[in-house]
């Protein structure tokens, strides 16, 4: 067995043939292979002379050394974690995975409901001082420890064990429906390829007497039972919720979208399956595509006549909202889920970055074009939303009623559908939703593939592509419920109860074991360690009371008024808010679970079952010229 650091006995002080110790890790004699072991940080001997690599859980392995105990040691090689081929691939994956729909459709539509150009005030407070800092703290503890989310703990605070498990839970929801809204746009890719876009008259086969074309040379009048083409190709061809009653109704599957859904996960799969090193080659394309469909967009958006309408209502402040409580819980919910701490994706990201990699720089230049991205999003879908209103001759806020998906599916591909050119706008503009949505699904996956692969080293370490597999076609038969003709209200309710409260729950635990059980002050000389400095006093105070406040805060407000769940002309009745909670418990369960079952297997008293369940179980190996040492 290894010795401790701090024994007496002196580095250089060994005989020949004993085992000599140095810079932390033990070296035996030329005849004894070393079998590295994080487990107790073992060093155990290998039968026969020859050097054996052996994979740990953390990714590294021991090789032997033929290492003579005269003075003139030689440095034990250790094969490295996999890590980034450049640092521009961990920062589009970062930005890729941050970049998502909701920032093209949520913030917007957020921003406008609560004061518009004020909102900014509230959002950019919640950012600061919420969540920028949890950004940080993920990246930082990602990078330091090496370790996906559910090993990680053994390294922090291994009582706190089943937030891993949680957060693996709450991935495999999120993949289960936010791939099938990725199946719609790309249903909607699909069906742009033709001279005349199928969502700009009434003549289809799908098509009811309600169905107006306002935007027609006939004079037609707008009345309160009209429905425009575009809704009714969303609804009642891609979607087909008229054939579904509801929840207790969902109805058949529609093989349409089935197929669609099957080459998006085909996709992902060949697009992660070889780890970092091919889904960072993959993100030159997801991550930056969006970015100049978005700038083409705005341009174009910004010449169609009534644009400056719907800038205006994007942006007109209105202070008194400022006083609103909600105002203030939505902006920290939109600056959180923006952002994205909890789901693991940070901590497997950053697990892959080189030790001293400037975590701190990330954190602000990421978190910065997220929240930018978003603002920029605003312009690019108010400026059409003006234009529909100067064709409607309505006000803004009558066109800009829809919400979440519909914003993108009804309104915005109505008003391309009637815009020159509408074929490649409808076909860059689904395409982009399509690539937007696709690196978050590669972080998502990545999450829970690092995670188990990180904990179960020996089971799945040299079966990745074999586990990749079993993913995504778990998640692929999970989504099937979203895939029948009242799919969309599964996914609504998914999207509300499965992730929501479940993921914060999941971050305020996360800031309370770092800050409180692992400790602040050892956390902040982890990054020390790493950057050269240590966080200042502003870093140390979020992390410690802000952060966690921010949190509780949204917490308590999403479950003292749950939302009312309404979409299109189906009112959730009040059970499936009792199966939304029991959804999202249903990851977070883990947490306690794991906590009793930690005490019941620990032995000794309670006292000292609870101090060794809080007290790291394996020490971090950090670089140190050309070898590891253990962090203890």
């Amino acid at each position: 067995e290894t010795e401790p650091l701090s024994s007496k006995k002196d580095v250089s002080d060994c005989s020949k043939g004993d085992d000599c110790k140095e810079n932390g890790l033990l070296v035996r004699n030329p005849k004894s292979a070393l079998r590295l072991v994080e487990d107790g940080n073992k060093v155990h001997p290998s039968q026969g002379d020859k050097g054996e690599a052996a994979q740990i859980s953390n990714g590294y392995s021991g090789v032997q050394s033929s290492v003579p105990c005269n003075g003139e040691q030689q440095l034990m090689e250790l094969e490295d974690r996999e890590t980034w081929s450049k640092k521009i691939d961990f920062l589009l994956s970062v930005i890729g995975y941050a970049v998502d729909l909701g920032n093209v459709w949520r913030f917007p539509y957020i921003c406008y409901q609560n004061g518009g150009g004020a909102f900014l005030i509230p959002y950019t407070i919640m950012a600061i001082f919420g969540g920028i800092p949890l950004f940080y703290m993920e990246l930082a503890l990602g990078q330091y420890h090496r370790n996906g989310c559910i090993s990680i703990w053994r390294k922090i605070c291994p009582i706190f064990k089943g937030i891993g498990f949680a957060i693996c839970i709450i991935d495999l929801y999120v993949a289960s429906y936010y791939n099938t809204i990725m199946a719609w746009a790309f249903y909607y890719l699909i069906s742009s390829f033709t001279a005349e876009l199928p969502w700009t008259s009434c003549t289809n086969p799908w098509n009811t007497g309600n169905c107006t074309n306002y935007f027609s040379k006939d004079n037609v009048s707008w009345s309160l039972h009209s429905t425009s083409p575009a809704e009714e190709f969303y609804t009642r061809q891609v979607l087909q919720v008229h054939r579904s009653d509801g929840l207790d109704d969902l109805g058949g599957i529609s093989w349409q979208l089935t197929l669609c859904l099957l080459l998006i996960f085909t996709i992902v799969y060949f697009s992660i399956w070889k780890g970092v090193k091919t889904s960072g080659k993959v993100v030159w394309v997801t991550a930056t595509f969006p970015y100049i469909i978005l700038f083409i967009l705005l341009v174009r958006g910004a010449t169609l006549p009534g644009a400056w309408r719907g800038v205006l209502y994007y942006l007109k402040p209105d202070w008194q909202k400022l006083l609103a409580t909600e105002v203030w819980v939505d902006a920290a919910a939109q600056i959180f889920f923006s952002l994205g701490p909890g789901f693991g994706v940070l901590l497997a990201y950053a697990s892959y970055n080189k030790f001293h990699n400037n975590c701190y720089q990330d954190a602000l230049v990421t978190s910065t074009v997220n929240c930018l991205t978003s603002f920029v999003s605003g312009f690019v879908i108010f400026t059409v939303l003006g234009y529909m209103a100067e064709m409607r001759n309505e006000d803004v806020s009558e066109v800009a009623k829809d919400t979440g998906p519909s914003l993108l599916f009804i309104t915005y591909a109505e008003a391309i559908a009637n815009m020159p050119a509408s074929t490649f706008f409808a076909i860059i503009f689904f395409l982009m939703l399509l690539t937007l949505g696709l690196d978050s699904t590669f972080a998502g996956l990545e999450g829970v593939i690092t995670g188990v692969l990180d904990e179960f080293p020996h089971v799945w370490g040299k079966r990745r592509e074999l586990f990749v597999l079993g993913l995504t076609i778990v998640c692929f038969l999970g989504s099937l419920a979203t895939l029948t003709f009242g799919g969309a209200y599964v996914v609504k309710l998914f999207e509300e109860y499965a992730t929501g409260p479940a993921v914060l729950t999941v971050v305020f635990l996360e800031a309370v074991a770092v800050s409180w059980f692992y400790g602040i002050t050892q956390f902040c000389n982890d990054v020390k360690e790493m950057l050269g400095s240590a966080p200042g006093w502003y870093w140390r105070v979020c992390w410690v009371a802000i952060s966690p406040l921010f949190l509780l805060f949204v917490t308590c407000s999403f479950l003292s008024s749950p939302p009312e769940l309404r979409l299109f002309d189906y009112d959730y009745p009040y059970w499936t808010t009792v199966v939304g909670y029991c959804i999202g418990t249903s990851s977070i369960i883990f947490i306690p679970i794991y906590m009793v079952y930690r005490l019941v297997v620990t032995p000794g008293t309670l006292k000292e079952r609870i101090l060794k369940s809080i007290t790291p179980e394996t020490a971090t190996e950090i670089p140190f010229g050309d070898i590891r040492m253990n962090a203890v």
